[in-house]
């Protein structure tokens, strides 16, 4: 479920094109966005019958603490046709080298009935992409490809899944990775989808009444204390990332005067807490967030 993709600087075609040779189809639920919006064009860029695109008008009063995106995710998934349904955000991308895996997961679990669906891992990336949060309170693992037909919905504001009368799913981990780059964008977009996010989960109104109050950019803080990341990203990546043109704008040393709230990466209790998780706990979580049991 997308819309403003372009304006808000969401990958959305490097998102689609990195799963679409091992679907049968891939169901985008598209939002009136602004007149300006380009997404429709940047999905039919792709020239691929696998793709179906349904036009969606997005509720006003269902903008309270992202309702609206579980229930857009839920129209695309009542969609879908096959068994397994491998769920994307539009700024969530998979590595090519994954895919055979995923494939071998799907296959694996096919007669297990035990298994609802296929945990991955995730690498959150901030301000550009070389840094990335294996931090306390970032999500190390989530749920993405789920059966289908088993009553099995999106939930709050579409991160994850459940079942039934709200049960959580039960789950196989597999070794394959989601890049996150929804914290990867020049400062002013940052900032504007930022604003358009906060206003899905508190209401347009309520955000325009401190619109005046809101920085023009987004302040990534001090990148000199967020790891690197070493290893390669998906190659339908690449020319997406080469578009890169902030780094004058990013503060790559350890020290910040910040005009925001600090995310958990910033604050010393988390730092710790994340270190301990890292380095002694084989990375994880400590009383961290999980929404499925584990099989």
């Amino acid at each position: 479920m997308v819309r403003n993709a372009d304006k808000l600087y969401y990958p959305v075609r490097e998102s689609i094109l990195s799963v679409l040779p091992v679907v049968d189809e891939f169901v985008v639920a598209l939002g009136e966005g602004d007149k300006d919006d380009r997404t429709r064009a940047l999905i039919d860029s792709i020239a691929s019958d696998k793709i179906r695109v349904y036009n969606r008008i997005w509720k006003e009063e269902d903008f309270v603490k992202g309702k609206i995106m579980a229930d857009e995710t839920n129209f695309a998934l009542s969609q879908c046709s096959g068994d397994w349904c491998f769920y994307l955000q539009a700024d969530e991308v998979v590595h090519e080298k994954d895919l055979n895996k995923i494939i071998k997961a799907c296959e694996d679990a096919e007669n297990n009935h035990d298994i609802d669906g296929l945990l991955f891992k995730y690498y959150h990336f901030w301000g550009d992409y070389e840094h990335y949060l294996p931090f306390h309170g970032w999500y190390k693992n989530e749920i993405r490809i789920v059966r289908n037909n088993r009553r099995i919905y999106s939930v709050k504001d579409a991160q994850s899944f459940r079942k039934g009368d709200n049960e959580i799913l039960t789950v196989k981990d597999i070794d394959a990775h989601i890049f996150h780059y929804g914290w990867v964008r020049p400062p002013g977009h940052m900032q504007t989808k930022k604003n358009q996010v906060d206003s899905i989960y508190h209401g347009t109104e309520a955000i325009e009444k401190i619109s005046n109050l809101l920085p023009n950019e987004f302040d990534y803080g001090a990148l000199g204390n967020i790891p690197i990341f070493k290893d390669s990203h998906p190659g339908v990546m690449k020319d997406f990332i080469s578009k890169l043109n902030w780094t004058d704008k990013l503060n790559f040393s350890q020290k910040a005067t910040l005009n925001r709230p600090k995310f958990k990466q910033e604050i010393l209790k988390y730092r710790i807490l994340s270190y301990v998780e890292n380095k002694i706990n084989s990375g994880k979580d400590i009383f961290g967030y999980k929404n499925w049991k584990l099989l």
